[in-house]
């Protein structure tokens, strides 16, 4: 069985609950962009998705990329179905036009993006960093650079790497050792060696763009002295650059995306953006990719949860206990208790991870088109407090809900024939690519909302509460979680004056307990959607609204008593000598 893309449960997510095309209209650049032409597309998307990429997701695993001679081949299909996708105009879906893109807003292409990485999570690995690569190269290179690059780019016609990681030095930026020498005519030599780089050599493209940081000779130490540079892997006029692949990484899963250990041996690069700030322009690049891990979960996690149902209604067992419906549907697993409570409690995380990455994507829009300066701040705070919230939870969520529903298969899910076994495999990086999620939990907390004393967050939460209904049950609930959250956040703000070490060790369950205030407001605004649709409201929705308020919502609770507990006991116990 191949992924469907849902289109119907995105849709009304993006239409209904979001009311998308409401929402940019207020956007010049959008004017023309209705609801008409949204469904059109994201439709096309769905058949190209389903038809291309999908099909080739067990090839990709089982045959893998393959390295000789500092050169990688990727799997068979691989290319033909990248040269269709970039062709097609599918790469360039949220670029300018003006730079060869179709202009569409980004959530269209978040929504694409959901598809393609819940068919082809290996295949999608290439093009992930395209459209973070082309902002970064937009609003930071020099006009030459962007001459040359940017339409490439845009188009996808080339692809393009972010090479931070190296041997010594994993999430530690201020330990890079790559070395970046300026040239008589302005151009850079690199040196140095990047691991971890996803789609660092591969045949899908003519060229392939590295976005390399890297450190100039009198540099100040640490993060703050680092560059960016530009460095193709041909130059201008065809000529081979000396960039060379020494190999791929065997990995636990995504086979299908080769990941590289690249060495740049004075190779011709450009600067990026200014001296000693690469950074402020590389941080453009990774915040958008961040999303698009976060919608990576969802995308898997909606794969995965497709498998096991369609497995649970074709599975024949004991029998249901209680009330039987039918007969014939007695003894199906999808009756089962148990069964049912695994699926619809992955299938309420799918639906409200929809709900927050599309309204996210609607935000990143905003902040940077809406022509009112206080519309753009609420969304630049919006994406900046619950991007990394979503990259977090929705990638955990993505395998830990894939390990479950791997549970409804029994042992049939542990071997190969069934498929859910590989989307447990390829899952798992998410939760550690783009910043891992304790990072993302300490940049939550810690960089966030202890540095400004709790006024995005507090902000945050007014927002959420506002929009809610003043009379529905579940909306009051949410209020008065959301007055918690506040009074767990001032108390965290005055604790944290006595003890520097404390909000490292609840970074998580702060998180965690954001994400679920998030799912919760999310569920607010299914269930009103869902209100005004009555008596024709699709009753897809009540199972897994059910699971969410009685299955996953109790957890809220469960987090905040670790953080008071954590808090009432200071100091915590000292670590055991390294």
């Amino acid at each position: 069985m191949h992924y469907q893309p849902a289109l119907e449960d995105s849709s009304f997510i993006l239409f209904d609950v979001l009311q998308a095309p409401q929402v940019l209209a207020d956007l010049p650049a959008f004017a023309d962009c209705d609801a008409d032409l949204m469904r059109q597309v994201l439709g096309e998307a769905g058949k190209f998705v389903a038809s291309q990429i999908a099909p080739l997701q067990r090839v990709g695993d089982e045959l893998g990329c393959v390295y000789k001679a500092g050169e990688v081949r990727t799997p068979p299909g691989f290319k033909a179905a990248y040269q269709a996708f970039w062709q097609s105009g599918w790469a360039g879906l949220s670029c300018a036009t003006q730079d060869g893109g179709q202009g569409l807003p980004e959530v269209v292409n978040q929504v694409l993006y959901e598809m393609l990485s819940a068919a082809n999570h290996g295949w999608t690995m290439a093009p992930g960093l395209l459209h973070g690569a082309y902002e970064c190269i937009k609003h930071h290179a020099s006009d030459e650079l962007k001459a040359a690059y940017l339409g490439k780019l845009a188009s996808g016609e080339w692809l393009a790497t972010m090479c931070l990681t190296e041997p010594h030095a994993g999430s530690d930026l201020g330990q890079v050792r790559t070395k970046g020498l300026v040239q008589l005519d302005g151009s850079y030599c690199i040196s140095g060696t990047k691991i971890f780089i996803s789609g660092g050599e591969h045949d899908l493209t003519d060229n392939i763009i590295h976005l390399v940081l890297g450190r100039l000779p009198e540099a100040p130490a640490g993060p703050k002295g680092l560059s960016l540079f530009l460095v193709p892997k041909f130059l201008p006029g065809e000529a081979r650059n000396a960039v060379h692949c020494e190999r791929i990484e065997e990995k636990m899963g995504l086979h299908g995306s080769p990941t590289c250990v690249m060495r740049f041996d004075d190779a011709r690069g450009w600067l990026v953006g200014e001296p000693n700030r690469g950074l402020n322009a590389m941080f453009v690049m990774m915040n958008a990719a961040r999303l698009h891990v976060g919608l990576q979960g969802v995308g898997l996690l909606d794969a995965a949860w497709q498998k096991a149902h369609a497995y649970a209604n074709e599975r024949r067992q004991m029998r249901v206990p209680g009330p039987r419906s039918s007969a014939d549907s007695a003894d199906l697993i999808a009756g089962h208790p148990a069964m049912r409570r695994i699926l619809d409690s992955q299938r309420a995380w799918i639906d409200g991870g929809r709900v927050l990455a599309y309204r996210t994507a609607l935000e990143l829009d905003l902040a940077a088109q809406h022509p009112d300066a206080a519309r753009r701040e609420r969304a630049s705070r919006w994406c900046s407090l619950v991007t990394p919230v979503l990259k977090a939870s929705l990638t955990q969520q993505a395998f830990l809900g894939a390990s479950e529903c791997l549970q409804v298969f029994g042992g049939h899910g542990y071997v190969r024939e069934w498929g859910i076994e590989q989307i447990v495999r390829d899952a798992r990086v998410a939760m550690i690519y783009e910043g891992t999620n304790e990072i993302q939990a300490i940049d939550l907390l810690v960089r966030k909302v202890l540095a400004d004393a709790g006024a995005g967050m507090h902000a945050l939460l007014d927002d959420l509460s506002s929009s809610l209904a003043i009379d529905g049950e579940a909306d009051t609930q949410v209020r008065r979680l959301a007055v918690e959250l506040r009074a767990v956040t001032d108390e965290l703000l005055a604790a944290a004056r006595h003890s520097t070490e404390l909000p490292y060790w609840v970074a998580d369950d702060y998180l965690r307990a954001v994400a679920l205030l998030l799912n919760a407001w999310a569920w607010t605004q299914i269930e009103a959607a869902q209100r005004k649709q009555a008596p024709a409201a699709p009753p897809r929705w009540s199972a897994p609204a059910h699971a969410f308020w009685h299955w996953i919502m109790p957890e809220f609770e469960m987090r905040l008593g670790i953080i008071r507990g954590s808090v009432a006991n200071m100091p915590l116990p000292l670590r055991s000598a390294p």
